[in-house]
């Protein structure tokens, strides 16, 4: 199927520099690779976030306490 898509021209660029580097007329194949990554990684973080949530009250208060405290202090770190 055939439809117009709005990109950067550096991108448009970058897209046919690979695609030629594999061998490609067109940029099509690539975009479908994209595409294709893209949508199984959103199903993915889905997947893992329907999990997390399903976990929710599963703690009892007192780990629950001990993981907030172990987090607190992990974040005492970060930049």
């Amino acid at each position: 199927m055939r439809t117009t898509v709005e990109m950067k021209p550096e991108h448009r660029a970058r897209l046919l520099d690979l695609a030629a580097r594999r061998g490609e007329k067109g940029f099509s194949a690539v975009l479908e690779e994209a595409v294709d990554n893209y949508l199984a990684a959103t199903r993915e973080s889905e997947r893992t976030r329907k999990r997390a949530l399903a976990l929710r009250g599963t703690f009892r208060p007192r780990e629950a306490e001990r993981l907030r405290s172990a987090a607190a202090k992990i974040r005492e770190f970060w930049r």
